[in-house]
């Protein structure tokens, strides 16, 4: 079956269009999901709408609402919303581009997958994507989904275009209520260096497969077993020792780490005077130091 499309209208620049279809890039049908049952019947429970008055009422004699004061509201119909007609309801007119690094990831919200609307619009969706693609720029555009205008971002995606919503700005909380009372002073240069070295062996490429939902497994796991008629199978939590401080937390973490890669870093040479330092019986200015100190060079063993 052929997937269904989100939205079909046209993508605009200046005076070029073609038609294209716009398709969910996510799906949570795979997720595992439960329904509310009877605990003791079993049966699936209906969420049937009730009002305070009539009790129990048919989905047909439902209506819209906007609640413009306290308990009073304003009645809107389909005709209602047929009238709201903009641009956007069929055209994403492109307005602006971007480079891909401006659009800041806390906007992005939902992706979709573009593709051209038949094969007479194939050629200028083509012309359209790779002049993005060789300029390296996002386009901004909106269009309406779900009765609801959205700006978007349009970049090129393999043979077809990637567009991704951008959430309204009203919806992004500011930071100065999280990030207000952190202390704004710069950590020991040393100890620094050394954490750089413990994300420096943890360096990997990014592969979504290596990532899947461990808890979703378990979950299936459980419920197949249940199935079966035998006891789920729960997996003790590990267990998880006292941090005491930075400095051992580190320590535990660089002998657990991977080997360093076979140059040295700079965190390697500017640990071996201090290590000396502390083999010979001098006192370290900081203790704390002095065990991530021992900690990198008893990774490196």
């Amino acid at each position: 079956m052929a997937p269904r499309a989100s939205w079909k209208g046209y993508l605009k620049l200046s005076l070029v269009s073609c038609p294209v279809r716009l398709y969910p890039a996510t799906s949570a049908s795979e997720r595992i999901s439960f329904n509310q049952l009877h605990k003791k019947t079993h049966n699936r429970i209906n969420m049937k709408p009730v009002d305070p008055e009539l009790g129990l009422v048919e989905r047909a004699d439902l209506v819209k609402g906007y609640e413009y004061e306290d308990k009073q509201y304003i009645i809107i119909d389909d005709t209602d919303l047929d009238a709201v007609r903009i641009e956007s309801n069929h055209t994403m007119n492109i307005e602006a581009f971007v480079d891909e690094d401006e659009v800041d990831v806390i906007y992005q919200d939902a992706p979709y997958y573009m593709a051209p609307d038949g094969a007479m619009a194939e050629e200028t969706f083509a012309v359209l994507r790779e002049a993005m693609r060789k300029s390296g720029k996002l386009a901004i555009a909106r269009l309406v989904l779900s009765s609801r205008e959205r700006v978007v971002t349009i970049g090129a995606r393999e043979n077809g275009m990637f567009v991704c919503t951008l959430r309204n700005p009203n919806e992004v909380r500011g930071t100065a209520e999280y990030f207000g009372n952190i202390p704004a002073g710069k950590p020991d240069p040393e100890m620094l260096q050394l954490a750089e070295a413990l994300i420096k062996q943890k360096e990997t490429t990014f592969d979504p497969k290596n990532y899947e939902d461990r808890y979703e497994v378990a979950l299936m796991t459980m419920i197949r077993e249940k199935l079966k008629g035998h006891k789920p199978i729960i997996a003790a939590a590990p267990e998880r020792g006292n941090v005491i401080n930075l400095m051992d937390a580190l320590k535990a973490s660089l002998s657990q780490s991977k080997p360093p890669a076979k140059s040295k870093s700079k965190a390697d040479e500017a640990a071996k005077p201090a290590a000396k330092k502390a083999a010979a019986g001098g006192a370290p200015e900081n203790p704390l130091k002095a065990n991530l100190l021992k900690a990198v060079g008893k990774s490196k063993k």
